[in-house]
């Protein structure tokens, strides 16, 4: 009997450790992003022990780490019945619970959690400060206060460290945070995310050969860690944002570690969904098409293939799949909508709206189908509008337009284009929007005058001249620009003041810039409209200027004739 009985304990232990064993795998599944392979790691373990309550909350936060909330609920329910640890469950409900921003639920199955765990337990402490933070409605605020209590008990406890890491990131304490995870890291080497982490930090104050450094190291410990991938192609990515001339470089190695990254993954939805999310960053859009269709034959109706299938459609110049695929995406009802949705909506829609006409003589004709422009416009500024951010993408756009001679069409896009004052390229698109209002203007009548847009075009070089006030044009189409709006003493003072400090602005650079063939025309159109002015009040004044253009040109005739007049 005593024979039995301590075979019977052994075939326990060997269970315990084979099921702890298991588990171990899946939470280095997990670690790995590989959520596909940790799922039916942890199915199968808990079928072969049912009993053990906390491998329902490992799975449960799985659903949860893929916004599978339904599969999730039902997973943490049923670990609140098993006879192990089923405490650890109300800790993923109270998540659930924080996503759906129920905050008082949340705290009422925390303290659930709580009640039956001892003075030395600190896991529970520690999966409810995981909760704070991983939660779609973080409180890093609350994720401290769990996780410092969890310290105090575990003080050198690498995973509490590597929570209290996350939770300080969140709550934007740098510093805090790399110590937390150099602590982990120091306490564990085997735990690879808290090197990670160290890595990702210095990818944000942009140390990015430092960071490719840990990255690499980290690889080098083991080649098949695919997070240290996904870290690679965010930080050549970021990398070529900051280094123009090595942008097409490091774009292209950024997207060839993403695939990299992609090979180590389950190849799930969820991971192609991140994957297509980093192919619309890096504007690989012939990806982002091949893979939006792939995702789209494991799931026809998410919603999110859509938008991909739209962005991609109109990158490759499908204009008429482009619209009907975002226009198909908001009208799904869980269709989470963002400002860029709006914004390729309306960039698909404007860009149909142009007709090109072949022309007998080899030229073509450029015309518009107002409409259908008009709605694409309202699309892009309620992009903008949602994003402010989006205006970045709107420089070339208008350019597209602007060159057409379309002015019109070109200021209704830059117009969009200046409302963020932040924007990287707010000089530059003040600039031709000034310029599109101008020449919309410049041939008509005098009766004819859209003064409300002239008045705009002001603004607009207004704007590049406080922004950098040795641009020398700005001055002169300030001054063009209100010289087109007739009857208006306020605007034909404007006019001389921005004459007269476009030719300072040119004579402070210097002889040779005043000797260009360029900036003699327009000196010559600045005197011969200031003296114009003047020739009304001050003959005097007004000769003087007609003289300085003689001295450039000699025969200039509207000097000569001027000149003639006022004696």
């Amino acid at each position: 009997m005593n024979k039995m009985r301590l075979f019977s304990i052994g075939l326990i232990a060997l269970a315990s450790g084979a099921f702890a064993q298991d588990i171990e795998q899946a939470k280095k599944a997990i670690e790995a992003e590989q959520f596909e392979k940790a799922k039916k790691m942890l199915k199968a373990a808990i079928a072969a022990k049912p009993d053990q309550g906390k491998a329902y909350l490992i799975l449960g936060n799985v659903y949860l780490m893929q916004k599978i909330q339904d599969s999730a609920v039902a997973t943490f329910k049923t670990g609140i019945t098993v006879k192990t640890n089923p405490n650890f469950n109300y800790i993923g409900l109270g998540q659930v619970d924080l996503d759906n921003s129920n905050t008082s639920g949340a705290l009422a199955n925390f303290n659930k959690a709580l009640e039956v765990a001892r003075k030395k337990d600190y896991e529970e402490l520690m999966y409810i400060g995981k909760a704070y933070t991983n939660s779609t409605n973080p409180d890093y605020k609350k994720a401290l206060e769990y996780l410092n209590k969890a310290k105090e008990i575990a003080p050198t406890n690498p995973q509490v460290q590597l929570a209290l890491g996350d939770a300080l990131l969140g709550d934007k304490n740098v510093n805090e945070a790399f110590s937390a995870y150099r602590n982990a890291a120091d306490t564990d080497p085997t735990l690879l995310r808290a090197k990670l982490q160290l890595g990702v930090l210095k990818k944000g104050s942009r140390a990015f050969n430092e960071a490719k450094a840990d990255f690499d190291n980290i690889l080098a410990a083991n080649p098949n860690y695919g997070p240290a991938f996904r870290e690679l192609a965010e930080t050549y990515y970021v990398w070529a944002l900051n280094d123009k001339p090595k942008y097409a470089e490091y774009n292209k190695k950024a997207i060839e570690y993403y695939e990299k990254y992609m090979s180590m993954t389950d190849y799930s939805l969820d991971s192609r969904m991140r994957h297509a999310d980093f192919l619309v960053l890096t504007k690989d859009y012939k990806g982002l098409e091949a893979e939006a269709s792939a995702m789209q034959k494991l799931d026809k109706v998410n919603p999110r293939i859509l938008r991909y299938l739209g962005y991609s459609a109109y990158q490759n110049g499908n204009v008429d799949a482009a619209i009907t695929a975002l226009n198909d995406f908001f009208s799904k009802d869980k269709a989470k909508i963002i400002g860029r949705d709006y914004l390729f909506l309306g960039l698909a829609k404007t860009q149909k709206s142009l007709k090109t006409t072949p022309g007998a003589d080899g030229k073509d004709t450029h015309t518009i189908e107002e409409s259908l422009f008009n709605a694409g416009i309202a699309d892009i500024r309620k992009g903008v509008e949602m994003d402010p951010a989006m205006a970045n993408e709107l420089n070339d756009f208008g350019k597209k337009f602007f060159d057409l001679k379309l002015y019109k069409e070109a200021a209704a896009i830059y117009e969009i284009a200046t409302t963020n004052p932040k924007s990287r390229n707010f000089l530059y698109d003040n600039f031709y929007l000034g310029y599109a209002l101008y020449f919309s203007n410049a041939n008509k009548e005098e009766g004819q005058m859209d003064i409300p847009a002239l008045k705009k075009a002001d603004t607009a070089f207004a704007n590049v001249i406080a922004e950098s006030p040795n641009t020398q044009d700005a001055y002169i189409y300030k001054a063009r620009v209100n010289s087109l709006i007739p009857n208006d003493p306020a605007a034909e003072a404007e006019m001389v003041k921005n004459y007269e400090e476009y030719v300072k602005v040119v004579t402070a650079k210097g002889a040779a810039e005043v000797a260009k063939e360029s900036n003699k025309k327009k000196f010559i159109e600045a005197y011969n409209n200031i003296g114009i002015v003047y020739a009304k009040t001050d003959k005097v004044k007004a000769k003087e200027y007609f003289e300085k253009v003689l001295a450039l040109d000699p025969a200039d005739e509207t000097a000569l004739n001027t000149i003639k007049l006022l004696k």
